[in-house]
């Protein structure tokens, strides 16, 4: 994502010049023009690439299937080419990149609660990971699917400006869907799934922050300090509460 990592800096000026003269582009090229897609502007000084490397910048297009078309055109872009869209298509194909960024540590996640579903007041019951072990490793999975898919698709019409917030509602629902299927268990365990589940979503979704197009980085730190500890007490204190489930 061009304009996540201009934003974080590390597609740059600095490493536009550095990438420049590593590669030798002075010798392989008879002009000095370096085209720029227009995402990467927050982070590129064209000024400043051009007094270190001797290369002129040019913002293009937001997409790199129109840079054709935009030099053909001598370098000029139309307003559909400049256009920045982020609709629901756009969003449900960055559903699978975001569903694998975290799906490994998922996995081992999953591993352990299934194991510790075995756990009763009366010891522990390997039979139990069939039944209550089951049920946690669905519900872990759809606490992640609702930061990953649900958050991410119907992002515009969650509640709230801060992704947290957004995706906290993602699993809000996805808790409720849950609980109506009885599918979390007794009270005190349902309590503990809901916080976890909610918790995990709206984590998840934050992190769609970096593929968004609408999203500063201080905007985001700014986020990431209260929702994150937030986020942290949810699962530390539904884990609890899933935990005592386990010998009343």
């Amino acid at each position: 994502n061009v304009w996540c990592a201009a934003g974080k800096g590390t597609f740059g000026t600095e490493e536009m010049v550095n990438r420049i003269k590593a590669s030798s582009l002075e010798e392989l090229l008879s002009h000095r023009r370096i085209i720029v897609p227009q995402l990467g502007a927050v982070g590129v000084s064209a000024h400043e690439v051009k007094k270190q490397s001797g290369f002129k910048v040019i913002y293009g297009p937001v997409m790199a299937r129109d840079i054709k078309e935009f030099t053909a055109a001598g370098f000029k872009a139309t307003e559909e080419m400049r256009r920045v869209r982020f609709g629901f298509i756009d969003r449900m194909i960055l559903v699978p990149m975001e569903f694998m960024m975290g799906v490994r540590y998922l996995v081992w996640i999953i591993i352990a609660m299934v194991l510790l579903s075995g756990l009763k007041r009366g010891g522990y019951d390997i039979d139990l990971l069939s039944s209550d072990g089951i049920r946690a490793a669905g519900d872990l999975l759809a606490g992640y699917l609702a930061g990953a898919v649900v958050g991410t698709l119907f992002l515009p019409w969650m509640p709230g400006r801060a992704f947290s917030l957004k995706g906290m509602w993602a699993g809000i629902i996805v808790s409720a869907i849950l609980w109506s299927m009885q599918l979390t268990g007794g009270r005190l365990e349902t309590a503990g799934w809901t916080l976890m589940i909610v918790s995990l979503a709206s984590f998840i979704t934050m992190n769609f922050t970096g593929a968004s197009t609408y999203t500063s980085l201080s905007g985001v730190k700014k986020e990431m300090k209260i929702a994150v500890p937030l986020q942290l007490a949810g699962v530390v204190i539904g884990l609890a509460a899933w935990s005592i489930s386990r010998f009343i």
